[in-house]
């Protein structure tokens, strides 16, 4: 049996050359779009993580100082490579006047294997709106309750911020002293609760609501006097009450909102104490509510939107 053999010719050999590297472009195109168009994406995220920043720090100033909220949105794309001009910010009502913030950020994104294919760089885009409002569940809330018929709160539109001034924690009921169970408990909370309250702030979210009044003037015992002192200097968040009802073990505070308040002292003996320092607006970690209404004391939070 005799077998025979084909032999290519020149012309085939010089096809499946042509072929091979047409393959090989194709493969290195492929290569380039998955490198480069990954990259494009990272450079997507990260633009719209700077401008959720960008967009959170400037919420902080609303509604009272849009200049300024401009202005941080700016820094804060600046921080990050420049890619936020004050141009590119602007300010809108949503729910109150100027309490929303809209920031749209650009950056070109530069292209490494594709710029063999004449594709130096593609301008990557996000947009971020992040508004400032009334809280409606707040974090960290500490146990002294204010009255709403406190002078300082009288101003309007606003409580009279940075004024020295004295909350009285005086005797509101029988055995209530303006202290009360933020973890909506019936009953006494020992000292090392209420200390670690005024500490660190009560851990779970707060909502607007009735609470009852912890019993005593727990005040003046060692550990709320050590923790209040610890805390000078600082601002804490307490709450604010519109009205009390109920008498004896159920006495019960309507909590109406919450108050930043900068402790600068504290004084207690017997049934007698009282806390000095000043309100401030504060931002504040919490749950956005509804439009700020007769409960909105300076306490906002802020929250990315759509």
């Amino acid at each position: 049996m005799t077998t025979s053999r084909r032999r290519r010719t020149g012309s085939e050999a010089g096809q499946t050359t042509i072929l091979g590297a047409l393959f090989l472009v194709v493969l290195i195109a492929m290569m380039a779009a998955v490198i480069d168009v990954g990259a494009w994406m990272r450079a997507d995220r990260k633009l719209q993580a700077d401008a959720d920043a960008a967009a959170l720090a400037a919420a902080q100033e609303l509604p009272y100082d849009t200049g300024t909220a401009i202005a941080k949105a700016v820094e804060y794309g600046t921080k990050n490579g420049g890619s936020v001009t004050a141009a590119n910010v602007s300010i809108e009502s949503r729910v109150l006047a100027d309490d929303t913030v809209v920031v749209r950020a650009t950056k070109s994104a530069p292209g490494v294997f594709t710029g063999l294919f004449g594709i130096n760089s593609v301008d990557v885009h996000a947009t971020a709106k992040a508004r400032a409002g009334s809280l409606a569940k707040a974090r960290y809330a500490a146990p002294i309750a204010v009255d709403i018929g406190h002078e300082k709160l009288q101003c309007q539109p606003l409580p009279c911020f940075n004024q020295q001034t004295t909350i009285d924690l005086e005797k509101t009921g029988p055995g209530a002293f303006r202290i009360i169970n933020l973890d909506r408990s019936h009953g006494g909370t020992g000292q090392t609760i209420l200390s670690d309250w005024i500490l660190h702030g009560y851990s779970g979210l707060m909502p607007l609501d009735d609470y009852y009044s912890d019993p005593g003037a727990k005040f003046n015992a060692s550990q709320v006097i050590s923790a209040l002192n610890e805390r000078i200097g600082d601002t804490l968040l307490f709450p604010v009450y519109d009205d009390t009802k109920k008498s004896g073990a159920n006495f019960e505070y309507h909590v109406i909102g919450w108050v930043g308040f900068v402790v600068t002292g504290f004084d207690a003996s017997g049934n007698n104490g009282k806390v000095f320092g000043y309100f401030t607006s504060v931002i504040w970690e919490g749950i956005m509510g509804s439009p700020d209404g007769e409960g909105n004391f300076g306490a906002r939070t802020v929250a990315l939107v759509e």
